[in-house]
């Protein structure tokens, strides 16, 4: 009996200090991005919970392979990278409450409120929402943080100088010697994350950009700077958006004169058919669709932003893109009397969104948009991140099949191509058409903007309803 107890009382203890069977007990995974190898502590294989997708605040790539332990940790990193641009509910005096944002988001049914979408408390609900990744955003935050590392000390950038700053030698550079153009393209994709001189991670950023901008405007409104190449009245177009939402994002006093002045001189710059070029009209020169787009997109940034936008300069715009249209308005040239392209056809076409066409009343939206989707979806072997840039935003509008289908296509290419090692890392090589002219920055600057598509700009044709 004494024996008994004795073994009984031993056996006890031994089952106290048995190792769990991991069978049982459900494998787990180590949410950290400073995993240096596949293995983790004692040896073992890192291994997956039955439900991972659950450990990421928004939705995984469809192609994941979820037992890959080197797609793990490039997961595990890019969650935490992608978290980098959020902001919390506390503590934004700048910002109205969270619960008003997401009224306006829901409510939203004109121009007003087309940037609303941005502010970085709602990225995770409109990410998932509208068909964006943990990969997409992590690209996103990767993009900005190459940008920013890449400013010049006076806050502006060059599309031919980033190399020389912090060393970088990452190749790709861009033809233009002055520092407008660089500035007004790196500064796109910051406030379509959401970042101004008032509130994210990057204020310090746009602060300085802004207001390199502000002190190189001409007192005519012009923002070109130093630019009288054919960049130039891109580079005002590209200026005139930045000033525009940052105004509309911050409601900041001191650029609402800036950002007038920068559409006044749009205003003033068109030519007699309607269009613009190189050059500030008026002018009996023909304008181009290329151009167009960009001084569109900054009259409706301006609108957003409750500024003043003659009518009469979108009626005169609208009948300029008449005369590039072709099969009743479907596609589009780069000037009248030239053939359609796809790249101009899908500009034009989310200029025509802009300028009142909609889905039901005006059929040759709808058969552009499946020509692109049929004919000319993003393929990475036939890079042209201009047109990527411009059909990608007129997919998300026009939304359904066509969108998902583009989308699912356009994001696997852009975050496959971003460069993941040494200075250029989170950046994107110049690669297609313009792209040498542009180099790195422009490149990257487009890219991001691109994969911000989920939130940059409230679908035009639906509304958003959030949790």
């Amino acid at each position: 009996m004494i024996s008994g107890l004795v073994h009984l009382i031993a056996l006890t203890l031994l089952a106290m200090f048995t190792v769990p069977d991991d069978d049982k007990e459900g494998p787990t995974i180590l949410l950290s991005a400073n995993m240096s190898n596949e293995r983790v502590e004692g040896g073992d294989t890192l291994v997956l919970p039955p439900d991972v997708r659950a450990q990421f605040d928004m939705p995984l790539p469809e192609k994941v392979d979820l037992k890959n332990p080197d797609e793990i940790k490039s997961l595990v990193a890019a969650n935490q990278d992608a978290r980098e641009l959020r902001l919390e509910s506390d503590d934004l005096p700048n910002m109205a409450s969270v619960d008003l944002v997401k009224k306006q988001v829901e409510n939203a049914t004109g121009v007003r409120q087309a940037l609303s979408a941005r502010d970085p408390r709602l990225r995770v609900e409109m990410v998932t929402q509208e068909g964006g990744t943990t990969m997409t955003e992590a690209a996103v935050a990767r993009g900005l943080r190459w940008l920013a590392n890449h400013q010049n000390n006076d806050g502006s950038w060059r599309l031919d100088d980033f190399e020389s700053v912090n060393n970088c030698n990452c190749g790709g550079r861009g033809h233009f010697h002055t520092k407008a153009p660089g500035t007004a393209l790196a500064m796109l994709p910051f406030l379509g994350a959401g970042q101004t001189h008032l509130a994210g991670k990057h204020k310090g950023t746009v602060s300085r950009a802004l207001r390199w901008l502000v002190q190189h405007q001409k007192e005519n409104g012009d923002l070109r700077h130093d630019e009288r190449s054919n960049a130039g009245m891109y580079t005002h177009g590209q200026a005139s958006i930045v000033l525009c939402e940052a105004f509309a994002m911050t409601g900041d006093e001191e650029l609402r004169i800036p950002a007038q002045k920068a559409i006044d001189f749009i205003v003033k710059a068109q030519f007699n058919d309607g269009g613009w070029r190189y050059q500030p009209g008026p002018s009996n020169d023909r304008g181009d669709t290329s151009v167009v787009g960009w001084q569109l997109m900054a009259l409706q940034s301006a609108r957003a932003a409750n500024l003043n936008v003659p009518e009469r300069t979108l009626l005169r715009a609208s009948s300029y893109l008449d005369t590039c249209q072709s099969h009743g308005g479907s596609q589009y040239s780069y000037m009248s009397g030239s053939g359609p392209t796809p790249v101009m056809t899908a500009e034009a076409l989310l200029c025509r969104m802009y300028l009142g066409w909609n889905k039901k009343q005006h059929s040759a939206l709808g058969r552009g948009v499946e020509g692109l989707v049929e004919r000319h979806l993003p393929n990475k072997h036939n890079p042209n991140i201009y047109y990527w840039y411009y059909a990608t935003q007129t997919m998300h509008h026009f939304g359904g099949d066509e969108w998902d289908t583009w989308n699912l296509q356009m994001r696997d290419v852009l975050t496959s191509t971003q460069e993941t090692g040494g200075h250029a890392a989170g950046s994107w090589t110049p690669r297609g058409e313009h792209a040498d002219r542009g180099g790195r920055i422009y490149m990257t600057s487009l890219a991001v903007c691109t994969l911000e598509v989920y939130y940059r700009h409230l679908p035009i044709f639906r509304q958003i309803k959030l949790d």
